[in-house]
Protein backbone atom coordinates (compact mmCIF):
# COMPACT_ATOMS: atom_id res chain seq x y z
CA UNK A 1 0.00 0.00 0.00
CA UNK A 2 1.32 3.64 -0.32
CA UNK A 3 0.88 6.16 1.68
CA UNK A 4 -0.88 9.13 0.06
CA UNK A 5 -2.36 10.99 3.58
CA UNK A 6 -0.58 14.02 1.97
CA UNK A 7 -1.83 13.82 -1.03
CA UNK A 8 -5.21 12.50 -1.45
CA UNK A 9 -7.39 13.06 -4.72
CA UNK A 10 -9.35 16.16 -4.77
CA UNK A 11 -12.77 15.21 -5.03
CA UNK A 12 -11.68 12.75 -1.22
CA UNK A 13 -10.70 16.62 -0.20
CA UNK A 14 -13.62 18.36 -0.95
CA UNK A 15 -15.74 15.32 0.30
CA UNK A 16 -13.83 15.85 3.42
CA UNK A 17 -14.67 19.63 3.67
CA UNK A 18 -17.93 19.55 2.52
CA UNK A 19 -18.62 17.08 5.69
CA UNK A 20 -16.96 19.59 8.12
CA UNK A 21 -18.52 23.08 6.46
CA UNK A 22 -21.28 21.38 6.45
CA UNK A 23 -22.14 21.93 2.89
CA UNK A 24 -24.74 19.18 1.49
CA UNK A 25 -24.63 20.38 -1.49
CA UNK A 26 -20.51 20.33 -2.39
CA UNK A 27 -21.21 16.88 0.16
CA UNK A 28 -23.87 15.77 -2.78
CA UNK A 29 -21.45 16.88 -5.61
CA UNK A 30 -18.30 14.95 -4.80
CA UNK A 31 -20.48 11.40 -5.81
CA UNK A 32 -21.31 10.22 -9.29
CA UNK A 33 -25.06 9.79 -10.07
CA UNK A 34 -25.19 6.22 -9.55
CA UNK A 35 -22.91 5.87 -6.52
CA UNK A 36 -22.79 3.24 -4.05
CA UNK A 37 -22.68 4.23 -0.35
CA UNK A 38 -22.61 1.30 2.22
CA UNK A 39 -22.72 2.49 5.97
CA UNK A 40 -22.41 0.36 8.74
CA UNK A 41 -23.71 -2.71 6.76
CA UNK A 42 -26.69 -0.24 5.49
CA UNK A 43 -26.63 0.43 1.34
CA UNK A 44 -27.64 3.33 -1.01
CA UNK A 45 -27.06 3.58 -4.42
CA UNK A 46 -27.65 6.33 -6.10
CA UNK A 47 -26.99 10.32 -5.49
CA UNK A 48 -30.32 11.11 -4.35
CA UNK A 49 -30.25 8.28 -2.04
CA UNK A 50 -26.83 8.95 -0.44
CA UNK A 51 -28.28 12.98 -0.41
CA UNK A 52 -30.92 11.94 2.35
CA UNK A 53 -28.68 10.01 4.02
CA UNK A 54 -26.10 12.44 4.63
CA UNK A 55 -29.27 15.33 5.57
CA UNK A 56 -29.78 13.00 8.41
CA UNK A 57 -27.06 10.86 9.45
CA UNK A 58 -24.27 13.42 8.33
CA UNK A 59 -25.27 17.02 8.61
CA UNK A 60 -28.38 16.35 11.26
CA UNK A 61 -26.01 15.14 13.89
CA UNK A 62 -23.27 17.63 13.09
CA UNK A 63 -20.87 14.78 12.07
CA UNK A 64 -17.32 16.50 11.50
CA UNK A 65 -14.14 14.38 10.49
CA UNK A 66 -10.15 15.00 10.73
CA UNK A 67 -7.82 12.73 8.81
CA UNK A 68 -5.88 10.24 10.28
CA UNK A 69 -4.32 8.51 7.58
CA UNK A 70 -4.79 7.55 3.64
CA UNK A 71 -3.76 4.82 1.64
CA UNK A 72 -3.97 3.96 -1.77
CA UNK A 73 -4.34 -0.01 -2.60
CA UNK A 74 -4.78 -1.10 -6.10
CA UNK A 75 -6.90 1.95 -7.04
CA UNK A 76 -8.75 1.86 -3.69
CA UNK A 77 -8.54 4.94 -1.34
CA UNK A 78 -8.51 3.82 2.44
CA UNK A 79 -9.12 6.75 4.28
CA UNK A 80 -8.88 7.00 8.03
CA UNK A 81 -11.03 9.65 9.48
CA UNK A 82 -11.45 10.37 13.26
CA UNK A 83 -15.51 10.77 13.90
CA UNK A 84 -17.26 13.00 16.04
CA UNK A 85 -20.56 14.75 16.53
CA UNK A 86 -24.16 14.81 18.16
CA UNK A 87 -24.71 11.06 17.30
CA UNK A 88 -24.86 7.77 20.20
CA UNK A 89 -21.60 7.04 20.99
CA UNK A 90 -23.05 4.03 23.16
CA UNK A 91 -20.54 1.33 22.87
CA UNK A 92 -17.98 3.37 20.29
CA UNK A 93 -14.33 3.01 21.04
CA UNK A 94 -12.93 6.45 21.80
CA UNK A 95 -11.58 8.04 19.43
CA UNK A 96 -14.50 7.07 16.85
CA UNK A 97 -12.74 6.47 13.90
CA UNK A 98 -14.01 5.18 10.72
CA UNK A 99 -11.98 3.75 7.75
CA UNK A 100 -13.17 4.75 4.46
CA UNK A 101 -13.03 2.87 1.37
CA UNK A 102 -13.24 4.99 -1.68
CA UNK A 103 -13.34 3.95 -5.06
CA UNK A 104 -13.35 6.77 -7.53
CA UNK A 105 -14.01 7.24 -11.35
CA UNK A 106 -13.81 10.66 -13.73
CA UNK A 107 -13.02 12.51 -10.38
CA UNK A 108 -16.22 11.29 -8.69
CA UNK A 109 -16.74 8.89 -5.84
CA UNK A 110 -18.42 5.90 -7.58
CA UNK A 111 -18.27 3.45 -4.37
CA UNK A 112 -17.40 4.34 -0.71
CA UNK A 113 -17.67 2.10 2.44
CA UNK A 114 -17.63 3.16 5.83
CA UNK A 115 -16.75 0.89 8.67
CA UNK A 116 -15.71 0.36 12.22
CA UNK A 117 -12.68 -1.60 11.76
CA UNK A 118 -11.05 -3.41 15.40
CA UNK A 119 -7.41 -3.08 13.90
CA UNK A 120 -4.69 -1.08 14.66
CA UNK A 121 -4.34 2.39 13.42
CA UNK A 122 -2.52 5.53 14.03
CA UNK A 123 -4.94 7.87 16.11
CA UNK A 124 -3.53 11.39 15.42
CA UNK A 125 -5.41 13.19 13.08
CA UNK A 126 -3.47 14.92 10.74
CA UNK A 127 -2.41 18.70 11.13
CA UNK A 128 -4.43 21.02 8.94
CA UNK A 129 -6.30 18.64 6.72
CA UNK A 130 -9.95 18.69 8.03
Amino acid sequence: MKDVTNSLPSVILDHIRAHNTPDPAAFAATFASDALLNDARREWIGVDAISSWAEREIFGDNVRVELVSAYEHHGTYIVRLKNDGDFDKTGLPDPIILTNYFKLSNNKIVELIVILNMTSYPEKPVPGVR
